[in-house]
């Protein structure tokens, strides 16, 4: 017995000790917090080292649809501090060409308070790379397009105001040269899924933008689908082929000036691998997957290709027929063409671009791969001699279907609202 308290003891000595210990420890966290208190209320420099996205106004300004005026940066004063976003440095008015896989991200625009955006990373990264210039509205952004849900880019281009050199202040990210290299820089920071592919001095008027769109032929007609796509080709008004923002938009004319289907030279054991390619001047919302939703119907046999003249001409067909537009997956914003503009990208930033393409297309081609595997293992059914190969669709034809409201309904109903708010 005597022995165990003895051993009890000691325990409770070691402990009385330990605790004792920590006071200290916290005493002297204490004074070292009062310390650095201090310190940060001399510094003016008015930001902290987070290089977070809430840490910057400019990507604040980005995620948010707020009409408070971002903060104005202060230059610092206090050695060490670091900011994001800096207004005291040599810039020029660039232009970025970007590419990216749209899968998981909510849209190109950062408006819809929806996260994650392509844009919201892009800012996020120009902010870690410090190679902003103000804030997003100082900076003078601007994009060429912004895309949907889902949907991917090989050349979308934005523009704004960046650092063009850094002689004045060396940056980690950027090599010790005087002539920023934006590709090399910002392909470092940005997700595996968005990469700058090339950047220019702005200079030139905007051309046209071109989509491709992607689809298995299976027992598609593309014969009358390209006779239907012709019709496309030219200025018409195009309410009945987008999706209608009556409180935004009221020209719904756009200028179309090719549409073409042809193989895309890719196929599986199954099917061939085509592709929808559309350019022109400008687009509405959604414009392109409504036009190819159509397209199919007419490949498949359920609409003819007449059904385009009816649709473009509002006065026969005022209101829009209700359709399923197309997926979003398959749709790419290919390019962005401008007159006499270069995009430049340095031969190391090019081939660790190439590299990167490459090794993402290899892990999707093995994913590709156990697909093929698991389907060999499984037997297909013997036919019935007796049963139609396809079974009709219960389709009803774009004409006879429930329409939408028209134009001036929508923006009847939206003065209405705003009258009944005032």
């Amino acid at each position: 017995m005597a022995a165990a308290a003895a051993g009890g003891d000691g325990e409770a000595a070691v402990m009385r000790a330990e605790v004792a210990a920590l006071r200290l420890r916290v005493q002297e966290l204490e004074r070292e917090n009062q310390r650095l208190g201090k310190i940060a209320s001399r510094c003016t420099c008015g930001s902290s080292k987070d290089d977070s996205a809430a840490s910057s106004p400019v990507v604040s300004e980005s995620l948010s649809s707020s009409k408070q005026e971002p903060q104005k940066n202060v230059k610092s004063h206090c050695r060490g501090c670091q900011v994001g976003v800096v207004s005291h440095c040599p810039k020029q008015l660039i232009a970025l060409k970007i590419m990216y896989f749209g899968q998981r991200f909510y849209g190109f625009a950062s408006e819809a308070h929806t996260e994650p955006t392509v844009e919201s990373e892009i800012f996020k990264a120009l902010e870690r790379a410090k190679l902003l210039v103000g804030s997003r509205k100082e900076s003078c952004y601007s994009r060429c397009g912004r895309t949907d849900k889902g949907v991917s880019a090989t050349g979308q281009v934005i523009s704004l105001f960046l650092r063009s050199n850094i002689k004045d202040a060396k940056l980690d990210v950027l090599d010790n040269k005087s002539e920023i290299d934006y590709v090399k820089v910002l392909n470092r920071i940005l997700p595996h899924d968005i990469r700058v592919i090339g950047w220019c001095p702005v200079a030139g008027d905007f051309l046209a933008r071109e989509y491709k769109y992607l689809f298995w032929k299976g027992d598609l007609n593309i014969s009358e689908m390209q006779k239907a796509a012709l019709k496309f080709i030219g200025e018409h008004d195009y309410r009945n082929f987008c999706k209608m923002d009556a409180a935004n938009v009221s020209n719904f004319r756009r200028h179309i000036t090719d549409f073409n289907i042809s193989a895309y030279d890719q196929r599986s054991n199954y099917d061939e691998l085509w592709a929808i390619t559309i350019k022109g001047s400008a687009f509405l919302w959604h414009q392109v997957r409504c036009m190819v939703a159509v397209l199919f119907l007419i490949g498949q046999g359920l609409e003819s290709p007449c059904i385009v003249d009816s649709l473009l001409d509002i006065t026969k067909t005022p209101r829009k027929p209700q359709y399923k537009m197309a997926s979003e997956i398959p749709l790419i914003l290919r390019s962005c063409l401008f007159d006499e503009v270069n995009f430049m990208c340095s031969s190391e930033a090019s081939q660790a671009l190439i590299e990167h393409l490459k090794d993402e297309y290899h892990q999707y081609m093995l994913q590709a791969a156990i697909f093929c595997e698991a389907l060999s293992c499984l037997c297909s059914p013997e036919p019935d001699p007796f049963e139609p190969r396809h079974k009709k669709r219960n389709h009803i034809p774009l004409m006879s279907r429930q329409t939408e409201p028209s134009y001036e309904e929508r923006i009847a109903k939206v003065k209405t609202k705003s009258a009944g708010s005032v």
